[in-house]
């Protein structure tokens, strides 16, 4: 890899950036390497179809936030039948992203503890509300950061960098904030959307968000209420029952989620 590239990846890790960088390990050109980012692909492993095809398998990997070894054929070829009479080679990606996101809308006792357990978790965290006496580094020490913000500012500046691995949870019960960062959230790719509240609470949420021009499928996207099924009572228990339930759909594990069950949430 040429020392521009070198360059290039450095100065993506620093600033956090995601970067995924393919190399040959075994076959006809091992070392050569291929530097993917969501925006270009720079370098090159021997043939434009297996840089094609590997650029698309870094990305996914990036993506999820994975790192392994690829087999293909020395034109991209990944099909075992494509592969019979074509020798192999093993390509290692390398993938850096940047830690989880997880969105906290909300300075209620609650958001301070999904904040230190969504840590402890690796997640950068962002308290957002747009009350300035109540967003504080003083009140919320365990986040990276405190936004005084309406929901809508923080979405138009940052929603683009949403996407599977982050988390959404909104955690009040204002329908001038919590309906705007419902919307917020339903407009990006972030995989987890949570909404703290009761049955009761939910379904006037929905009629209001439905006035709104959200939809049917859209509203499918959202977990309220919010967490695991595991009866919780304090915030520290709640943030508990939100993060496995995030860990578990994520994983794609049947756990006893709150939205999916009847009944009252507190027995």
């Amino acid at each position: 890899m040429s020392a521009a590239l070198y360059d290039i990846l450095r100065d993506r890790l620093r600033a956090q950036q995601p970067t995924a960088l393919a190399t040959v390990i075994d076959g006809p050109d091992p070392g050569c390497k291929l530097l993917v980012t969501p925006d270009e692909v720079l370098g090159g492993l021997g043939h434009p179809e297996l840089d094609r095809i590997v650029a698309r398998d870094a990305l996914a990997e990036l993506e999820a936030g994975r790192s392994g070894i690829r087999h293909y054929g020395p034109e991209g070829q990944t099909t075992p039948e494509d592969l019979v009479d074509a020798p192999t080679l093993a390509v290692f990606v390398e993938s850096w992203s940047p830690p989880p996101q997880m969105w906290i809308f909300g300075a209620v006792d609650f958001t301070a503890a999904l904040s230190r357990v969504a840590k402890v978790l690796g997640y950068r965290v962002i308290v957002c509300d747009a009350r300035e006496i109540f967003a504080t580094r003083r009140r919320f020490p365990a986040a990276d950061e405190v936004v005084v913000s309406w929901p809508g500012g923080l979405y138009e500046r940052r929603g683009d960098q949403l996407g599977q691995r982050d988390a959404v949870a909104i955690l009040t019960h204002d329908p001038k904030f919590d309906v705007p960062a419902v919307q917020g959230a339903l407009a990006t790719r972030v995989g987890y959307i949570g909404v703290m509240g009761s049955r009761k609470t939910h379904a006037k949420r929905v009629e209001r968000l439905r006035e709104v021009g959200v939809t049917d499928a859209e509203l499918a996207r959202l977990m309220s209420p919010i967490g695991l099924d595991l009866g919780a009572r304090t915030p520290e228990e709640t943030a508990i029952s939100i993060c496995a339930e995030i860990i578990a759909r994520r994983t794609g594990r049947a756990a006893p989620s709150l939205r999916d069950a009847d009944g009252p949430i507190h027995s």
